[in-house]
């Protein structure tokens, strides 16, 4: 494995991070859009990945700091504080982001057409 895609995959764990910390943020102060931007936001990371990378590692890698996040995120302090409530927006945040990544994870990557192919339908 080459030293630019170990650092691709870094990267990408780190913007797995962000969106995740970025996400559970936004996805409860304007509810419900910012539901569905957290959930695009986690969608287009990991199909991301899979497109710069060409492999299921990248959308893995993406994932796997999300998930980081989101958990380390959804413990108590000691002032009794956390960042997620017990409403369904915060439900659906988790559930909706780890179906998202597991989708774009094992989405198949289809082959480059041949040259000459013709398009569908066309």
């Amino acid at each position: 494995m080459s030293a630019g895609r170990l650092a691709a995959y870094a990267a990408l764990a780190v913007l797995g991070v962000l969106t995740g910390a970025a996400g559970a943020l936004v996805q409860g102060a304007w509810f419900p859009a910012g539901l569905l931007l957290s959930l695009l936001a986690v969608g287009a990371l990991c199909y991301g990945g899979l497109r710069a990378t060409g492999t299921r590692t990248g959308p893995g890698a993406a994932a796997g700091g999300w998930l980081l996040a989101v958990m380390a995120l959804t413990t108590s302090r000691p002032e009794g504080d956390f960042l997620f409530g017990s409403g369904v927006g915060s439900y659906l945040y988790l559930l909706g982001g780890m179906l998202t990544a597991v989708i774009c994870t094992t989405v198949p990557s289809l082959p480059p057409p041949a040259p000459g192919a013709k398009p569908l339908g066309g």
